[in-house]
């Protein structure tokens, strides 16, 4: 039996900081918004705060389930079929801001690609664990992970969702590379999907146009590159101790969704350069035990699941980071366990509380 004392309390005492940190900078980011847009400043505030409470209790429920329940073919196929069917309803909900990525469910929006991410890493953690001895094998072993990620990608792309679809790929190529899969397979797929990624890239407008604004912002410094500069200024204004809490500038109408996406920003620039290296810090440490869990998990499901969960979070924090920062072009991708948003922080949350029952029986299969 798991020792469920022996949780990882560094992993879910950096969580709870996030998650703290959220409901601060949530209300600081979007008070403005909430009045210009409801009249209400603490409209996203108590938004936020409601995931939160859901989110904690799934993490303290999630926490109490022995992680092997994932790796039954009830349970990975009911999830599987439940995220294709919400994945092809998104499709006929009406846009939000151009894109359809949501469904209402009971008045509230649900994001389904985040519900899929999770669920894909049950499949591939599970597959791994039968198949890895055979990992070189195309048809064998890769050939129903791979099919698994292009569907779900062919679902999650068009709505359109490019962040999302590249992150669920991310995981996936982390995953079986760990289990042992040749590098130079790794290197032919990657050169194989330049043309690929070319045109799916350069083939949308929109995003052809972020690709060239994150390129040069200046050029277009009004349209397309107006998010990068904004934030770049909100990030070099903050200098070392940033201008205070709710003190910050650029979330007043310069920075879109200052609460989402570019809430980071709104970070560095209230909490300067000391808040925002520990943010990143945090978020170091959430990678550092999750990997350290994977490591010390008592068998191949759990060490694959374990770090799955962990490349999961890892990838959006170094996504989110980079664009705020100028290093990447602009994606949808928000910041794990602080950006506003009930589907991302709910599932992330859900995914840490599985990685903390992994823990516990990690510590018990080291005494």
């Amino acid at each position: 039996m798991a020792r469920k004392l022996k949780s990882d309390r560094m992993l879910f005492a950096a969580t709870v900081l996030l998650v703290g940190l959220s409901i601060v900078m949530v209300y600081s980011a979007s008070a403005v918004v909430g009045l210009e847009r409801f009249g209400k400043p603490s409209m996203f505030l108590i938004r936020q705060g409601m995931w939160v409470l859901l989110g904690m209790a799934m993490l303290y429920v999630v926490m109490q389930i022995d992680y092997h329940y994932y790796r039954e073919p009830a349970i990975i196929w009911t999830g599987l079929a439940c995220a294709v069917l919400a994945l092809i309803a998104v499709f006929f909900g009406a846009p939000v801001n151009g894109a359809r990525r949501w469904f209402g469910l009971g008045g509230i929006g649900v994001q389904p690609s985040e519900f899929a991410k999770l669920v894909a890493i049950f499949f591939i953690a599970a597959v791994l664990e039968r198949r890895m001895h055979r990992i070189d094998e195309a048809t064998y072993a890769l050939l129903p992970i791979g099919l698994l990620v292009l569907g779900l990608v062919a679902l999650i792309l068009p709505e359109p969702d490019f962040g999302t679809s590249m992150t669920l790929v991310l995981i996936a190529a982390v995953m079986v590379f760990a289990a042992g899969l040749n590098y130079r397979y790794v290197v032919g797929v990657a050169l194989a999907s330049l043309p690929v990624l070319y045109v799916v890239v350069m083939g949308s407008a929109y995003r052809r146009r972020r690709t060239l604004a994150f390129l040069n912002p200046w050029d277009d410094p009004r349209g397309d590159g107006f998010q990068i500069i904004q934030s770049l200024i909100a990030v070099g204004t903050g200098g070392v101790w940033g201008r205070g809490l709710m003190n910050g500038v650029q979330k007043l109408f310069y920075l879109p969704e200052p609460h989402t996406d570019f809430i980071y920003s709104v970070i560095s620039e209230e909490l300067g350069l000391i808040g925002a290296t520990a943010v990143l810090l945090c978020f170091c440490v959430v990678t550092w035990r999750g990997l350290r869990v994977a490591l010390r998990a008592p068998d191949t499901f759990g060490a694959f699941l374990a770090l799955g969960l962990t490349t999961m979070v890892a990838v959006q924090a170094l996504v989110n980071i980079s664009v705020v920062l100028g290093l990447m072009p602009t994606k949808g991708i928000p910041l794990p366990f602080v950006s506003a948003g009930g589907s991302s922080l709910l599932i992330n949350l859900v995914g840490m509380g599985i990685l903390l029952n992994v823990s516990q029986h990690a510590s018990s299969f080291e005494a």
